[in-house]
C-alpha cells in the first residue's frame, strides 16, 4: 500500500476575520449602495467572508461584483472577479469552469498590460490543472509564469513558480527534475536581500520529500528536520503540520511505524486545531495505511472512510487513486474478495484516465491476485500480463537512467586515470632530462621544439583515444542492450509457443480446469527460470565487481537464493520491488530477510541493508 503525499502548493494564508454583526452591516450596506467602486469593494469583502463557509453566497457575491465592475467599466476589478470565480470552481473541482474563467481573466489582464494580474491568474491556474492530473498543461502554464515573473524582475515569484514546478514533476514521478526545480527556487531566493526563512523552510521540506521518493530515506531526514526547526522559529503551525506529515512519510518508508504514527498524530492535532480539512484527510489516510501494515484491517478501513469525506472538496486525483487501492487492500486482507475487486477496478479505471503508470501497474497486480482468489484464472492471468508489461517499461526506464549514471562515473574515472598517466610521463621526462645537463644545454632548442611537437601529437592522440574509448563504450552498451532484448524476445517466443501448444492440448480435454491450472504453473515456472538470473548475475557483476565472491568468502553458507536476495538489496530496491522480481509474496520477502539476518549473525539493532550496501 502507499501513503498519501501532500502537494507542496502554497497554502492560502490570508485569514479574513469578521464578526456576524459586521457581516450583517456589510450586507445592509451592499443592498443600499449604488453601483460604484465602493460597492465592488463590499462585494469583494463579502466573498472573502463566505468563501470557506457558504459556497452559494460566495458565488452570488462574486457574480454581483463582476456585474457591477462591468457596469462601472472597471476592467481591472472585472478581471479580479473573473479570477476569483475561477478559484471558486477550482475548490469545487469543476475544471471546465476553471479554464473558462481563468482564460477570460488572463485576457482582460493582458489587455490592460497588467503583468502582475496575469501572473496571479497563471499561478492559480497551473495549481488547478496539476490537482486534476493535467501535468502537461500545468507545466505549460508554469513556463509562461516564469517568463512573466522574469519580466517583473521578481525573485520571490520566480522562486514560487520553480517550487510549484517541482510539485508538478513530483506528481508525474520525475524526481530528477523535481530536485532541479527546488534548487532553482533556492537560487532565486539568494537574489533577495530578505533571508525569507519560511520560503527556505518550505524548500528544505521539498528536498527532503524528494529524497524520500527517491528511496534516499536517511538523506531526507536532515532536510526535513531543518525545515521543521525553521517553521518553529517563524511560528507557522500550518506548515509545521505539513512538515510532520513529510517526516512521518519518511519514517513510514523506513518501516519505523511508531515514529511515523507519532508524527502523523502530532500533525493531525495541529491541522484539526487550525481547521485544515484538506490536510486532515491526508493524515487520516496515512494513519489508515499504517494500520494496514499492522494488518489491523478494520481500524485501517475506519480511517480510510473517514479520510474520504474530504476528497470531493479537497482531494487530488492521485490521492484518490491511492485511497481506492488501499481500501481494496484492506478488504483483500479481510478476505472479502468481491469488495476488494470492486475497489481495485476503480483504481485501474481512474489511474488509466490520467496515465498514472505506477498506480495502474499496482492496480493490475492487486486485481490479478484477487481474481486468483475468486478462481477466475483467465482474468487473473490477463491482469498479470498487463502488470508485467507496465512494470517492465518502468523498470527499463529506471535501469536506463542508472546505466547512464554508471557510464558517467566510468568516464570520469577513466579521465582521472589518463591525467595521472600524463603526470607520470612528465615526471619520467624530467628524470631523463636531469641525467645529462650538458646535453640539455646543447640540444635545448631542438629538444624544446621536439617537446612541443610531442605535446601536440600527444594531445591529438589523447583526443583520438578518448573518442575511441567513448565509441567503444557506447558500442559495448548497445551490444549488451541488443543481447538483452534478443534474449527477452527469444524467451517470450519460447514461452508463448509453449503456451500455445498447451492451450491447444487442453482445449479438447475433458478437464479444462486442470489445463488452466497447468498453464498457470507453466507460466510460474518460466518466470522463475534460472537462465534469466544467470544473465542478470553477469551484468550485475560488471557493475558491482566481486560482490558475489566477497559474499561467498565472508559467508560461505549463503545459498544461491539468498545471494539473489542480497544482490537485489545491493541495488537498494524496496521489499515490494524485490517481491515482484522474485515472484513471491511480500510476506515471503520478510521471512527470507529474517532467515538471512539469522544466517549472517546480524543483531536486531543492526541493519541488513547497510551491511549489504557496504560489502
Amino acid at each position: 500500500m502507499k501513503k498519501l503525499i501532500l502537494s507542496l502548493l502554497i497554502f492560502p494564508c490570508i485569514l479574513y476575520s469578521q464578526t456576524e454583526e459586521n457581516i450583517d452591516s456589510l450586507i445592509n450596506v451592499f443592498k443600499i449602495q449604488k453601483n460604484s467602486i465602493d460597492k465592488v469593494k463590499t462585494a469583494h469583502n463579502l466573498f472573502f467572508y463566505y468563501k470557506d463557509t457558504d459556497p452559494k453566497k460566495t458565488l452570488y457575491y462574486l457574480h454581483q461584483g463582476l456585474t457591477i465592475s462591468k457596469l462601472i467599466n472597471s476592467k481591472k476589478d472585472a478581471a479580479n472577479f473573473l479570477k476569483n470565480i475561477g478559484y471558486y470552481y477550482s475548490l469545487n473541482r469543476n475544471i471546465d469552469s476553471v479554464k473558462f474563467y481563468y482564460d477570460k481573466s488572463e485576457r482582460v489582464y493582458t489587455e490592460l498590460k497588467d503583468n502582475e494580474g496575469v501572473f496571479s491568474v497563471l499561478y492559480r491556474w497551473q495549481k488547478a490543472e496539476n490537482l486534476e492530473g493535467n501535468f502537461d498543461k500545468a507545466l505549460e502554464l508554469s513556463n509562461q509564469s516564469i517568463e512573466i515573473a522574469k519580466e517583473l524582475k521578481s525573485g520571490l515569484r520566480i522562486s514560487d513558480v520553480h517550487q510549484l514546478q517541482s510539485t508538478i514533476h513530483l506528481d508525474k514521478g520525475d524526481y530528477k527534475n523535481a530536485t532541479i526545480q527546488l534548487f532553482n527556487a533556492l537560487r532565486a531566493l539568494d537574489t533577495l536581500e530578505n533571508k525569507n526563512i519560511q520560503k527556505r523552510a518550505i524548500i528544505n521540506i521539498g528536498i527532503g520529500r524528494t529524497e524520500t521518493l527517491r528511496n534516499n530515506y536517511k538523506e531526507a531526514i536532515p532536510y526535513l528536520e531543518k525545515g521543521i526547526e525553521m517553521f518553529k522559529e517563524v511560528n507557522n503551525p500550518r506548515w509545521l503540520s505539513i512538515s510532520y506529515m513529510e517526516i512521518g512519510n519518511t519514517y513510514y518508508d523506513l518501516e519505523d511505524y511508531e515514529k511515523a504514527l507519532f508524527y502523523y498524530k502530532e500533525g493531525l492535532n495541529i491541522s484539526e486545531n487550525e481547521g485544515m480539512e484538506r490536510v486532515n484527510g491526508l493524515f487520516l489516510e496515512n494513519i489508515g495505511a499504517l494500520y494496514l501494515e499492522k494488518k489491523d484491517y478494520d481500524k485501517a478501513l475506519e480511517y480510510f472512510f473517514e479520510s474520504n469525506k474530504f476528497y470531493p472538496k479537497y482531494g487530488s486525483i492521485n490521492n484518490h487513486i491511492v485511497y481506492l487501492n488501499d481500501v481494496g487492500s484492506a478488504y483483500y486482507g479481510k478476505k472479502d474478495y468481491k469488495k476488494a475487486l470492486d475497489y481495485y477496478t476503480q483504481t485501474i479505471n481512474l489511474a488509466d484516465s490520467i496515465k498514472s503508470i505506477d498506480n495502474l501497474s499496482d492496480g493490475y497486480y492487486e486485481r490479478s491476485l484477487t481474481y486468483e482468489k475468486l478462481n477466475k484464472y483467465k482474468l487473473s492471468l490477463n491482469d498479470y500480463k498487463k502488470y508485467k508489461k507496465l512494470k517492465d517499461s518502468v523498470f527499463n526506464d529506471t535501469k536506463s537512467k542508472q546505466i547512464e549514471e554508471l557510464r558517467a562515473v566510468y568516464e570520469t574515472e577513466k579521465k582521472e586515470q589518463q591525467i595521472l598517466l600524463q603526470e607520470n610521463e612528465i615526471d619520467l621526462l624530467k628524470q631523463k632530462g636531469e641525467i645529462d645537463t650538458l646535453y640539455k644545454v646543447l640540444l635545448g632548442i631542438g629538444f624544446l621544439l621536439t617537446l612541443i611537437g610531442l605535446y601536440a601529437l600527444r594531445q591529438k592522440l589523447k583526443r583520438s583515444k578518448i573518442e575511441k574509448e567513448k565509441l567503444d563504450l557506447e558500442l559495448d552498451f548497445k551490444k549488451k542492450e541488443l543481447t538483452t532484448h534478443a534474449l527477452h524476445l527469444a524467451k517470450k517466443n519460447e514461452v508463448l509457443e509453449d503456451l500455445k501448444q498447451k492451450a491447444k492440448a487442453f482445449k479438447t480435454s475433458d478437464n479444462s480446469q486442470k489445463g488452466f491450472n497447468q498453464l498457470i504453473r507453466t507460466i510460474n515456472f518460466d518466470l522463475k527460470d534460472d537462465n534469466n538470473w544467470e544473465n542478470f548475475s553477469k551484468y550485475f557483476e560488471q557493475v558491482h565487481k566481486d560482490f558475489n565472491s566477497n559474499v561467498k568468502h565472508k559467508f560461505p553458507d549463503v545459498t544461491s537464493n539468498e545471494l539473489r536476495l542480497m544482490a537485489l538489496l545491493k541495488m537498494n530496491l524496496s521489499s515490494k520491488e524485490i517481491a515482484n522480481i522474485l515472484n513471491i509474496s511480500p510476506e515471503g520477502i520478510k521471512k527470507a530477510r529474517y532467515r538471512l539476518r539469522k544466517k549472517l549473525g546480524i543483531s536486531t539493532e543492526d541493519s541488513l541493508q547497510d551491511l549489504v550496501l557496504n560489502l
